[in-house]
């Protein structure tokens, strides 16, 4: 099993930048993706930004050039770092681990980008 621990959300202003963290239990190099997801009310839960085993990420074209996901693998931690931060990026940022088929979990951190 595999917990995860986000921190780092709040308030910001439009420009804004912030930094999302998420501890895992277990090393994450023995974890196959880690990723961070985000939920707007009324809308689906969407990817955000998902690094996996061997270093390489990806990133949703909403968010291309100004966030990026990064990690330290002594600290089984994966980052979030957003940049230019937008009001549509306004939502809850959960962090995702794929773990032998099976897909854990944070309690998720509220982000809010005012105008």
């Amino acid at each position: 099993q595999v917990q995860l621990v986000e921190s780092g959300g709040g308030l910001v202003q439009a420009g804004g930048s912030l930094r999302l963290s998420c501890a895992a239990s277990r090393s994450i190099f023995s974890i196959n993706a880690m990723g961070w997801y985000r939920q707007a009310p009324g809308k689906q839960r969407e990817l955000v930004a998902r690094i996996i085993s061997n270093g390489n990420t990806n990133y949703a074209d909403s968010v291309k050039g100004r966030f990026t996901i990064s990690r330290d693998i002594g600290k089984n931690t994966v980052y979030l770092h957003m940049n230019s931060l937008k009001p549509e990026d306004t939502a809850v940022y959960y962090c995702n681990g794929q773990f032998i088929g099976t897909d854990y979990w944070g309690q998720g951190t509220q982000v809010t980008v005012s105008s």
